[in-house]
């Protein structure tokens, strides 16, 4: 059985990706509309995101997915069947897996998440072969 777990490193620097652009779109609105203190946009999507990031982290880091001869299980009663896996692709540092039925899965955080993909798919390989 493999696990994956979510990785705190790459859960900051996703972070870090957010906030920028959240401090760029907060800057931005407010010159659209013409306010003459741009920067407090700056302000507000730092501390936006920030409490968001420590918001959720406890959370988020307890989301663990668990590889098995058969089948994805993720938190929430998530579970995808390998056979039943149509595609898997990487989003930022997160892997998606859509099964055959449309149903659509994020395993986040993930260091390396190509490395997560050819693990499921050797999975898949060794329950077809």
């Amino acid at each position: 059985m493999i696990e994956f777990k979510p990785d705190m490193t790459t859960y900051i620097r996703t972070h870090a990706v957010m906030t920028v652009f959240a401090m760029a779109g907060g800057m931005l609105i407010l010159w659209l509309i013409d306010n003459p203190h741009v920067w407090t946009g700056a302000v507000g999507g730092f501390a936006a995101v920030a409490l968001r990031g420590w918001y959720m982290a406890d959370e988020i880091m307890d989301e663990i997915w668990t590889l098995n001869r058969s089948n994805l299980m993720g938190p929430y009663e998530r579970k995808a069947q390998l056979s039943d896996i149509a595609k898997l692709r990487t989003l930022a540092g997160a892997v998606q897996v859509i099964t055959t039925s449309g149903d659509k899965h994020l395993i986040k955080y993930q260091p390396d998440p190509q490395a997560v993909i050819d693990q499921i798919n050797s999975a898949r390989q060794k329950q077809a072969g």
